[in-house]
């Protein structure tokens, strides 16, 4: 190899690589989005189409950031901050799904940490926003341990699993410089 020669990186097997998503990632988005963990953890309804994930992600919010988790190829997480307009303009509300066949592997804390430097560094977001359904310890402690703090429940917030259930609202504020 020349001197001048870059060696190609090597990726260990099983590493997460964060990347921003691609309308062309709508087949595989759509899979971890139908997981059953993920529906019932989230607000989303059965049977997301690829097609409605392709139009998301064709029509990406103005100033947010959509990123997804690879391993070996395959598309195992989805997370992104949607920022808000007007005099809210410094906040976003924030969105993750972890397939289910991949829960509690760091997949979701590296998506976390990558938003949460993108909102600090480049986007000037300074409140982060987001719900989570009460009975979620792990994601509520996953979003503790990156500062995210409560701020009340919203009771009878979403219809799940044939009947109502309560969610937390938490914010990570991020704090001055000064």
């Amino acid at each position: 190899m020349k001197q001048t020669e870059i060696p190609p990186v090597q990726i260990p097997q099983n590493a997460v690589h964060i990347r921003a998503s691609r309308p062309g990632d709508h087949e595989q988005i759509a899979v971890v989005l139908n997981q059953p963990g993920v529906r019932r953890g989230t607000l989303r309804l059965p049977h997301t189409s690829p097609e409605q994930v392709r139009s998301f992600l064709e029509r990406p919010s103005d100033g947010g950031l959509q990123l997804v988790a690879e391993r070996d190829g395959i598309i195992v997480g989805a997370a992104g901050l949607h920022r808000q307009t007007g005099r809210r303009h410094h906040a976003a509300v924030l969105g993750m799904s972890i397939h289910d066949a991949y829960h509690r592997q760091g997949i979701g804390k590296a998506l976390l940490l990558d938003l949460m430097d993108a909102a600090d560094n480049w986007l000037n977001i300074i409140r982060i926003e987001l719900t989570v359904f009460t009975d979620n310890a792990a994601a509520i402690a996953l979003y503790e341990t990156a500062g995210f703090e409560a701020e009340g429940v919203h009771r009878a917030y979403a219809f799940r699993d044939g009947a109502f259930a309560d969610v937390l609202a938490m914010a990570r504020i991020k704090k001055s410089d000064g």
